[in-house]
């Protein structure tokens, strides 16, 4: 009986086959990850009226946090600059807004003409075409169209109801946004800091850089996004205007918003140009916007992603895909749009959380440091930093 006996010396754990032991390892941390991705998502929903302004101040802060910087650094005072940068943002957006709807509103009774000549022709069509479908069927067709709607009207309207509750929640996020981009332009460097203090002092400087270089990246793509965006609506809006498709104007602004979600909105925006050709010019007229839209998006795709957002963004083109149809599966229109500055973020933030202790130099301050110091220093022994760091490591002054 005693040769059955396990020593005392013998671990249980070593008589395990080590596969099974690092799967098991591996399987439970990757449980308790993606329990803790499940709480936060369920956080996040609850609160995404205000999580979602917030990320699209985020988004505006890296475009106009440069120009903000930039005349903080010729003595403009940082309030000042907040102003002057939020006020002409506004008048440009403003502008073009309302020189898109004006556009619309000029273009529209054009475009219904030829909407309903292009209908008639479709109707006529029908009736001496292939399919034979003769003025009778083609009214029982619209009778039941009509029926639908009136059999369908509560839910119209609740439908609508719905829209106007949307509306309200969009104007609170709105300002909401507003004044989360105010504080962001004018005091981020120090709110930046504030958030880091939940940290462990001892990791506390590696946060940091990881946290400017996720913010850079984000400026990098949002300026590349920009500039793709303006080659794109250029390129679809002057195609428009030369073969006289109507509202090219609002057509060009679709395919400039379209632009910020990489790769999806491109692809939608020109379905809509070629869609509204079909419609107002005929099928020859649709084919060569065809064109002009693949073309649009051959130099995209070719020269302007790689050698522009390819460098500021540094991921692969599939992982963008993936992001993007993620995010879109998650939250739609919303998600698809924030995806990707989220995984250039995070990209760039494990990226240095990650990286050996020399390479943990603080990236430069173009546009990111606030003009003034951190109070945080004043208040700061002098042995020690701000952010964790030595004493011989840069300062957040130099950051």
């Amino acid at each position: 009986m005693n040769d059955f006996k396990i020593a005392t010396r013998d671990d249980v754990a070593t008589s395990i086959p080590r596969v099974l032991r690092v799967s098991a390892a591996l399987s439970w941390r990757a449980l308790v990850i993606l329990g803790a991705l499940y709480v936060l998502g369920l956080i996040v929903g609850r609160i995404y009226v205000v999580v979602i302004p917030v990320a699209i101040a985020l988004l505006l802060a890296a475009l106009l946090a440069p120009v903000v910087s930039a005349l903080a650094r010729r003595r403009v005072p940082r309030a000042l600059a907040t102003a002057l940068v939020l006020i002409g943002g506004l008048a440009v957006v403003g502008g073009v807004l309302t020189f898109v709807i004006n556009a619309f509103i000029q273009g529209f009774p054009d475009l219904q003409r030829q909407v309903i000549a292009s209908l008639n022709q479709l109707r006529d069509w029908l009736a001496s075409g292939p399919l034979h479908i003769n003025e009778q069927q083609i009214n029982q067709y619209l009778s039941q169209a009509q029926e639908w709607l009136a059999a369908n009207q509560a839910a119209l309207t609740s439908g609508a109801l719905s829209t106007a509750t949307t509306f309200g929640n969009f104007l609170t996020g709105l300002v909401l946004a507003l004044f989360t981009l105010i504080y962001f332009l004018y005091d981020g460097r120090r709110v930046w800091l504030f958030v880091i203090r939940l940290v462990p002092q001892a990791a506390r400087h590696r946060v940091d850089v990881a946290g400017c270089r996720g913010f850079d990246s984000l400026v990098g793509f949002v300026r590349a996004t920009a500039l793709v965006a303006v080659v794109d609506a250029l390129g679809i809006g002057l195609g428009l205007m030369f073969l006289g498709v109507p509202l090219a104007i609002p057509l060009a602004a679709l395919v400039f918003l379209g632009g910020f979600v990489p790769i999806v909105g491109a692809v939608a925006s020109g379905a809509v140009a070629v869609l509204v050709a079909l419609v107002t010019k005929g099928p020859i007229i649709a084919l060569v916007v065809v064109g002009i839209v693949l073309a649009v998006q051959q130099l995209e795709g070719n020269v302007l992603q790689p050698l522009i957002l390819g460098r500021a963004v540094r991921i692969h083109a599939l992982g963008v895909v993936l992001a993007i149809s993620i995010g879109l599966v998650i939250s739609g229109i919303v998600g698809a749009l924030l995806a990707v500055p989220l995984v250039a973020v995070l990209n760039s933030a494990i990226r240095s959380l990650t990286a050996p202790e020399e390479e943990l130099e603080v990236p430069a301050p173009t546009d990111r440091e606030a003009a003034e110091p951190p109070t945080e220093e004043a208040e700061t022994p002098p042995d020690e930093k701000p952010n964790g760091a030595p004493a011989d490591s840069p300062s957040n002054s130099e950051v």
